[in-house]
């Protein structure tokens, strides 16, 4: 008789290669004007079309997303997210030309660093203990 095949572990499962993952911020006047929480907020706002729904899915209080949000929008010369008001079918907010050109760069360079520094990734992760 066979033994029945085992349960995945509980919890988190570790992944036999290690993330790497670049952390671009831009900061001014001691403020991070762009990062990547702002950014993925950004992504979740056009996901879902909605602050509340973005800032649920991002498991992140409403304030805070709208905290992030207006802090965001005095950064830029334009505004990243327009918001309509509520009324009988809901208010709703989605990317601005300017938030969806922001997020478009922000994930180019991510994409262009990484790639740019592949073999050195490579020798980092190289020096890592297995």
């Amino acid at each position: 008789m066979t033994p029945p095949p085992s349960s995945p572990p509980a919890g988190p499962v570790a992944s036999p290669e290690p993330l790497v993952r670049f952390r671009l911020r831009i900061t001014r006047d001691g403020q991070v004007a762009v990062g990547p929480g702002k950014i993925e907020l950004l992504e979740a706002v056009q996901r879902t079309g909605s602050i509340t729904a973005a800032a649920k899915s991002l498991d992140m209080s409403y304030r805070r997303a709208w905290l992030l949000l207006d802090e965001l929008n005095a950064c830029l010369k334009a505004p990243a997210v327009d918001s309509a008001q509520g009324g009988a079918h809901g208010g709703g907010s989605r990317l601005t030309e300017a938030g969806q050109e922001l997020v478009r760069l922000y994930r180019h360079v991510e994409h262009t660093a990484e790639r740019a520094c592949a073999a050195d990734i490579e020798r980092l992760k190289d020096l890592l203990a297995r």
